[in-house]
Formats: C-alpha cells, sequence, structure tokens
C-alpha cells in the first residue's frame, strides 16, 4: 500500500555511532550487568551474539545468515528501524553481551484500515543469564518505546508458549502451504517454449508490484504495508547472506507484458525453495501461470543445491507457502497432496477498547454488509479479567470502552484469557473458540451473531517487515 507517509521512520534519532556507552545506558540491573540501548559500534558483538544464539545447529555452530540480518539492521539503511532499537543486557567488567532483542517499527492494515506496530525479534539470552527476568526487563523496555510511538500492536514470531508470558497470544495465522513434488509438475513438451517468462524484479518495476500486492491483499484481513521505501528495502536493501533477504522476480509474457510476481529466499529448506509470495494481476488465469513458476521454482531449487553442495536428489519439492488460503490452492489441489498447517504470530494488543475503535469502520461495514444492517445496541466482551463495552447506534460505532465484569452481570460473550485476539484477529470463529475452551460462552443468539458478523473468520499471511 503506498501512503504517503505510512512507513516513515518513527523510531527515535539515530544514536551517533562514537556515543559514548555511559550515555546509552538505560538502567543498572546489578550483578555487575547493565541494560543499554545499541549504536552501530555493537554491530560485530550482537552479530556473533545472534549468529550463536539462533543458530539451529547449537552455539559451535553459529548462522552467518542470522549475523548478516543484525548487521544489516545496524549498519545498513533502514526504512523504520534506527540503531538504537536494539536492547541489550551487558557484563560491565568484561564488555560481553549476555542478552538481547531488537524492536522493529512498521505498519500493518486491517481490513484496510493502516495501524502502528512495533515487532520486537532476535530474543535470546546465555544459558546461565536465564531465569534472571532479564527478557522482561528488556520487553517492558520496549513496550514502552512502542508506546511512544503510537503503535497499537506488538507481533512477534518465536517458540510455542513462551511470549504468553509478556500479554501475547498466538492469535494471527503465520507460514504454513501446500507441497507438490516435482513427478506432479508438468513438465514442457518436447520443442515447447516457456510462455511466461521469470525475470529479477528492479526498482522501475515498484509500482507494478505494489498493485499486484494490493491485489492480493484484498483476499486477507491483515497484511503489512509496503510504501515505495519499503518495496526499495525489499528489493536492494539487505545484504546478500542476510536470512530474510528474499529474491523478487517478476512474471511476464513473452512479449515482456507483466503479469504478476514471486519471491522467495535464497537459498533452499530441506526440500527445496518455498514460494513465499505468488500473486498475479487481475484478470490472469491462474492455470495457466502456474505450470512454469513450479518449473522455475525446481530449476532454482536445483541451481541453489549445486552452489551450496547439497544432495539434488533432496531438492524435488515446490511449496506455495500462503497460509491456509490461496487461488494455488483451488487451481492446483490435486499437485499440491502435502499441507502444511499454518502456525501464528503471537499478538499483543495493551489497549484494545482503543484499537477497536481504530478499526470501527471495518465493523461498521462488516454490520452494513450483513443481515443486521443499521444495526442499534451494545455488546460486552467479558475477558474475566477485564472486558471490552461495544456500542453501536444505527450501525455505527459510538463507544468502545473497558468495562469490570461483575459476578451478577457477566456480559454477553465470555472470552477467557487472550483468546479475545484469536477472535478479533480472524485466527478462529467464536464457535470454535467455544468449542476449544469450555469458559467461552454466549448469553443469546443476538449476541452470538453479532459477534460472528463483527469478528468472522478470515486468513492472514503476513510478510512482515525485518
Amino acid at each position: 500500500m503506498i501512503v504517503a507517509g505510512a512507513a516513515r521512520r518513527v523510531a527515535p534519532r539515530r544514536i551517533e555511532m562514537l556515543q559514548p556507552i555511559e550515555q546509552t545506558i538505560l538502567r543498572e540491573l546489578g550483578d555487575g550487568l547493565i541494560l543499554r540501548r545499541s549504536t552501530a559500534a555493537d554491530a560485530d558483538k550482537l552479530a556473533e551474539f545472534n549468529a550463536h544464539i539462533h543458530s539451529d545447529e547449537g552455539w559451535d555452530k553459529p548462522d552467518e545468515r542470522i549475523g548478516a540480518w543484525t548487521r544489516d539492521l545496524l549498519e545498513r539503511p533502514h526504512p523504520t528501524f534506527g540503531e538504537g532499537d536494539f536492547t541489550l543486557v551487558e557484563e560491565q567488567a568484561t564488555g560481553r553481551v549476555v542478552s538481547s532483542l531488537n524492536h522493529i517499527s512498521q505498519t500493518w492494515a486491517y481490513d484496510g484500515i493502516p495501524f502502528k506496530v512495533g515487532r520486537p525479534e532476535l530474543v535470546g539470552t546465555l544459558p546461565e543469564f536465564r531465569h534472571k527476568r532479564l527478557v522482561q526487563i528488556q520487553f517492558d523496555k520496549i513496550h514502552r518505546w512502542s508506546a511512544e510511538r503510537g503503535e497499537l500492536v506488538q507481533v512477534i514470531t518465536g517458540i510455542p508458549f513462551y511470549y504468553k508470558r509478556f500479554e501475547y497470544e498466538m492469535g494471527l495465522e503465520l507460514g504454513g502451504g501446500r507441497v507438490g513434488f516435482a513427478p506432479l509438475m508438468p513438465a514442457l513438451k518436447e520443442g515447447e517454449s516457456e510462455p511466461f517468462n521469470i525475470r529479477p524484479a528492479s526498482e522501475a518495476d515498484i509500482p507494478f508490484l505494489d498493485m499486484v500486492y494490493q491485489h492480493a491483499n484484498a483476499r486477507k484481513l491483515i497484511c503489512a504495508v509496503r510504501d515505495a521505501a519499503m518495496w526499495r528495502y525489499e528489493l536492494n536493501g539487505k545484504s546478500e547472506k542476510n536470512i530474510n533477504r528474499n529474491v523478487f522476480r517478476v512474471i511476464e509474457t513473452a512479449a515482456g507484458e507483466p503479469v504478476g510476481y514471486i519471491s522467495h529466499p535464497w537459498f533452499n529448506w530441506d526440500w527445496g525453495i518455498p514460494l513465499f509470495e505468488y500473486e498475479l494481476k487481475p484478470g490472469v488465469s491462474w492455470l495457466a501461470v502456474t505450470p512454469g513458476v513450479a518449473r522455475y521454482a525446481l530449476a532454482t531449487s536445483k541451481e541453489y543445491a549445486a552452489r551450496d553442495s547439497q544432495p539434488l536428489e533432496n531438492k524435488t519439492g515446490v511449496a506455495f507457502w500462503h497460509g491456509s488460503e490461496h487461488p494455488v490452492y483451488e487451481v492446483w489441489r490435486e499437485k499440491l497432496p502435502r499441507i502444511r498447517q499454518t502456525y501464528a504470530w503471537y499478538v499483543r494488543v495493551p489497549d484494545l477498547p482503543g484499537f477497536l475503535r481504530h478499526v470501527g469502520p471495518a465493523l461498521e461495514k462488516r454490520i452494513a454488509e450483513s443481515h443486521i444492517p443499521g444495526h442499534s445496541g451494545s455488546l460486552r466482551l467479558n475477558l474475566y479479567k477485564t472486558g471490552v463495552k461495544l456500542t453501536f447506534e444505527n450501525g455505527k460505532l459510538t463507544g468502545s470502552e473497558a468495562y469490570k465484569p461483575q459476578p451478577n452481570d457477566m456480559g454477553e460473550i465470555g472470552l477467557p484469557d487472550l483468546t479475545v485476539l484469536q477472535l478479533v484477529f480472524g485466527y478462529r470463529n467464536l464457535d470454535e473458540l467455544k468449542s476449544a475452551y469450555a469458559d467461552c460462552y454466549w448469553e443469546s443468539d443476538d449476541a452470538r451473531y453479532l459477534a460472528s458478523v463483527l469478528f468472522p473468520k478470515k486468513p492472514s499471511s503476513v510478510q512482515g517487515i525485518v
């Protein structure tokens, strides 16, 4: 979404590279530890720390790709990240990093309504310093940063359950897709040429890429906003070895007319390359284009295998990694037999009534398009410890405020803990939550229907900003 200023820097002014360490200290923690903010001069030590602590193969086999990502954030221009956006806990005596994380500001959209998001990532602590609340202390700090930047939501990807300790709920689908294998992929007939060419994308393609991206996002509840600066960063802003650098390719006819694009990582997964994005402009047949895209993916995974000295016989898969729903799943159902279930983003919304006010136009649109247009009345969501009261007049949201449930006044909808975020972000519908949680309830059919209209289940395959 090309929105003027939507992804403009919201981070505080950059800390000077040669600023004395003492001026970056946020807090003394005792036991010889300090919490401080990063500078560009920390690139080496944080890259080394993250490459070791986040390596899937263990500390002794550092992942240089994660180190490259860390360096990029600290040393290369980023549309929304400043060199002071890491926190690190450091031993004063040795200068050793013992714990760290970062905060990447970005803009997402909810049914087309932009909202600011803070994304913590690269959360890690040395084993001997765990269980000392170091991560909690850093989260408290970046959550304050996020509030100061006007970010209504925080999101993070990570291991199961852990981030629920910090007021996050697994409430938005992440990853997943469909996988097919070489024997099922259509081959060109003898003497036949590819009907579509696939070429590297350039900055000149940004208007086309954005048009197709917006067309695709209309299928989704949540998407990340990419303005022109963010598109340039995606295309050319990341270093070669950055684990999050994706390769963008434009699909075009033999006559040179662009019809769509794909993106994928610069390295293989276990069975080949996954296509993170595959989208076509309106009016183009998925049946016509998809065979060539699959052949490209197979050929590219073999090239990567040869480059990286990987066994070729293992690179026979084609993964369309687009979440739970995508047009290619419908047109190629039998060619993509392996289903990889989605995981979930962790989501935190510190002011839920405020967020619902912000996305109120989306709620009003759902009422207008439902069987209850012009609805007037209230709906109280009992979250047990807290609650939210929504008020509508003639189909318009006139109130979204906190309320305190009472033993004799429990509200119309009951949603335990933070399950309300699963409902709000389209991850689960009300019936699914009631089946999973005995303490989820509705007081009446009217309340059930209104809640279902306001918060339908809807897929989201978010390409977050890193």
